[in-house]
């Protein structure tokens, strides 16, 4: 079995030679970005099976995203510590075991714990990947092997909708888990016989303060935000609130004390970097969330299949793809203000379309809709994200992708509990006040209606902020080299 080297040299470079390793670590990538997308089309079959409620079974999603938001920021200190290989391989372990235990799960409890098992295990699998890839491809050739590795980042969130309608209305809802045994076996096998054996480093100190206060934060503060759609003035919401705003708090400051810190906050004193970022979030708020209640309408209320609602969202991923390309080369002649802005406008558009949505709304228009905001989607958040990174102040640069990722994560768990919430509070609202004689299928559209109003008034504003935006300013050339050079925190040594 080879060692990995120290660099990636040109001379003597096969793809045929890096193929083997590649494949391990994207069968890998896929199965965790599929997990991410085929249960939220399950959860209408999760919420009967169960004989529970929307609020409940969300934590399904809000629990798996907070444990990956958990364990991202910690690959870097894993690999060093432990070796890349070895830890790749131990994250797709657990990532398996936590399938199959979803698998089997009794109750909605039990399910919730396996979904964060799960998520502890997948969310090294994408950084820990990526680092390998980067060492094993010479400086010459990371651009067309890196472009490879971005296959199931355009492939899994397409087909995961329809896998799941597929696998939940043939066999049973518990094969969206039980599939990733054997694509979990395969990585396994591929990366033991074929992924170089890495060296362990001296590891860097480990933040375990901030390792402790960050899930207490996002899971409290996520768990507010929820209770939060039945009533803002509950004991539960005010002490979810109230718990997850202090553990926040005392976070920012011991990040902000910390010589090597779980994520780098002191990167927000850009203005324009936080300007970028705080967009990015407005705007993952509202598309995360409402992606997760059209599946839902589309079962609840139109009666489609779960296969066939699938379908329906299939297109969303394909224009996103569409877009992306686009905008990349627009990206380098005109900035991220104008494409922003133009895919953003698109975007609320389509969600105000949504929020007058009707019993009687033909499905083409939601399906125009759904293409709309993914066309929007892929126009804007490249450049978007490309811009953060060109905001950040460049000694700072490599240590941003830990910070966005996992908060995007963080974003994610947010708009589900909020709207799922949000969407429960305004049905049971509209059934109260059209009383018992009229058709309780009003009030439940009418609630619909209610959520992506929100999130179409979410993306208004950042429409609004989009035209913040300016081109960064640009820096020096010293520290270079903490460009060029990812950083051990993320990439391990």
């Amino acid at each position: 079995m080879q060692t990995e080297p120290e660099t990636a040299g040109g001379d003597g470079f096969s793809l045929k030679a890096i193929l083997p390793p590649l494949m391990a670590i994207i069968v890998g990538m896929i199965m965790v970005i599929l997990d991410s997308t085929i249960v939220n089309n399950a959860i209408p079959k999760l919420v009967d099976y169960f004989d529970t409620d929307l609020k409940t079974i969300q934590w399904t999603v809000t629990g798996y995203t907070l444990a990956l938001s958990a364990v991202i920021p910690l690959a870097g200190w894993m690999t060093d510590k432990f070796g890349s290989k070895q830890i790749f391989m131990t994250t797709i372990a657990l990532f398996t075991i936590g399938s199959v235990l979803c698998g089997i799960a009794q109750t909605p409890e039990q399910l919730i714990i396996y979904r964060i098992i799960q998520g502890l295990g997948g969310g090294m699998v994408g950084p820990i990947g990526m680092a390998m890839v980067f060492k094993l491809a010479p400086p010459e050739r990371r651009g067309s092997i890196m472009g490879l590795l971005g296959i199931p980042l355009l492939v899994a969130p397409a087909f995961g909708p329809v896998l799941s309608g597929w696998l939940v209305d043939s066999v049973s809802w518990h094969w969206i888990f039980f599939i990733n045994l054997p694509i979990g076996i395969i990585a396994f096998i591929l990366g033991y016989k074929y992924l170089p054996k890495s060296d362990r480093h001296a590891a860097p100190h480990l933040d375990i303060v901030g390792m402790c206060l960050a899930p207490v934060a996002f899971s409290m503060l996520a768990y507010g935000v929820s209770e939060g759609g039945t009533s803002w003035s509950s004991a539960s919401t005010i002490t979810g609130l109230t718990v997850g705003g202090i553990a926040l708090i005392l976070f920012i400051f011991v990040e902000l004390r910390q010589k090597q810190p779980l994520l780098e906050l002191k990167v927000f004193k850009s203005s324009d970097f936080t300007r970028s970022i705080i967009l990015t979030w407005v705007v993952q708020l509202a598309l995360f969330g409402a992606m997760l209640i059209v599946p839902l309408y589309l079962q609840g209320v139109m009666h489609y299949t779960a296969l066939e609602a699938g379908l329906i969202l299939m297109p969303y991923a394909l224009c996103a793809a569409l877009g992306m390309p686009i905008s990349g080369r627009l990206f380098d002649k005109i900035g991220a203000r104008p494409l922003a802005f133009a895919g953003f406008t698109v975007v609320s558009v389509a969600l105000y379309v949504l929020s007058g949505i009707s019993v009687d709304t033909q499905l083409w228009v939601i399906i125009l809709c759904i293409c709309t905001m993914g066309l929007g989607m892929g126009f804007s958040m490249m450049p978007l994200n490309t811009h953060v990174l060109n905001a950040a102040p460049r000694r700072l640069v490599s240590r941003v992708t830990p910070l966005t990722t996992a908060a995007q994560q963080v974003v994610v768990s947010f708009a589900v509990a909020g709207l799922t919430g949000y969407l429960t509070s305004q049905i049971a609202a509209h059934a109260a006040s059209e009383g018992a004689d009229a058709n309780p299928l009003s009030a439940v559209v009418a609630g619909y209606g209610d959520t992506f109003f929100l999130s179409a008034c979410l993306v208004t504003a950042a429409v609004a902020l989009s035209l913040l935006l300016r081109r960064p300013k640009p820096q020096t050339e010293e520290r270079v080299a903490d460009v060029d050079n990812p950083d051990p925190a993320i990439m391990g040594h």
